[in-house]
């Protein structure tokens, strides 16, 4: 096996910089093969998601149905989905029943374009959807334990199903500035999403390797923040690491990125991931 080569910071702008090709990295033992591109636009030549990239005892916690840490949360939307809130009298089961036959393969088509509002939302912005709409309750707040929860229980019953995402049609818009948010060079560093995990993932950044950047395990459980994150959080935090002002959860900016990126994923399975 090839030792990964280190790069430093200045390293990864110099080399993003030029019309360099992606590096496909090393196939670890106990991670499937790679996922080819269907789409001949899709700019990576095969695709892997983070857990190729992650340690054996990370990959052995999210392996684990019992250690693997998202647990709790997982737990708090099972007991969420039918606890009745808001001035409806309703819960989620009043209308979906049992989640694990309606909601199986839901979150593998999000985001995805609402026919009623005409605006791209993620599962976070549908679960709060149909809490306003329909129970006439409070929306959750990002990144806090109710919608974490239900969000990792809407995708915990689409486990191991593949990402596929609709990109056309009324969502072709939204797809493109997701595009030109990913290339889009930004913050003091001047750099773009995939100066990262499109021209170095594989190779080391400090002491951490880097990945494709896929979004199919969010929300993820990071041990850096001791709980699962959504993948906003995740974005806000690579803004924030090129010193770029980051948009709030939920913003469009945010939501179109995830469209764009989930497409970069097209085909990798569900995950109910942990990463450092």
């Amino acid at each position: 096996m090839k030792k990964l080569k280190t790069l430093g910071l200045a390293t990864i702008i110099a080399a993003a910089a030029l019309a360099g090709t992606a590096y496909a990295g090393e196939r670890v033992i106990g991670v499937t093969k790679p996922v080819m591109p269907t789409d001949k636009s899709d700019p990576l030549h095969e695709i892997w998601s983070g857990y190729k990239w992650a340690t054996p005892p990370t990959r052995a916690m999210e392996d684990d149905e019992i250690a693997n840490p998202s647990g709790p949360w997982l737990d708090i939307g099972e007991a969420d989905w039918t606890k009745v809130d808001g001035k409806a009298g309703k819960s989620c089961a009043t209308c979906h029943n049992d989640a694990t036959k309606s909601m199986k393969g839901v979150s593998t088509h999000y985001p995805l374009v609402d026919k009623a509002s005409g605006k791209l939302m993620g599962i976070e912005a549908r679960i709060n959807n149909c809490r306003t709409k329909y129970m006439k309750a409070k929306p959750w707040k990002w990144d806090k334990k109710d919608l974490l929860g239900m969000t990792l229980y809407v995708k915990h019953q689409s486990l191991g199903m593949p990402i596929n995402v609709k990109v056309d049609g009324a969502a072709k818009p939204f797809f493109e500035a997701g595009k030109k948010f990913y290339y889009a060079r930004r913050g003091q560093l001047d750099m773009s999403c995939a100066h990262c995990h499109e021209a170095n993932y594989g190779h080391y950044i400090r002491a951490d390797i880097l990945s494709q950047g896929q979004t199919n395990g969010f929300p993820t459980y990071r041990l850096k923040w001791q709980k699962p994150g959504s993948v906003h959080r995740r974005f806000k935090g690579c803004n924030k690491q090129v010193r770029a002002k980051p948009f709030k959860q939920g913003s469009p900016e945010y939501t179109n990125l995830e469209l764009y990126v989930a497409w970069r994923g097209q085909g990798l399975p569900t995950e109910m991931a942990v990463r450092k």
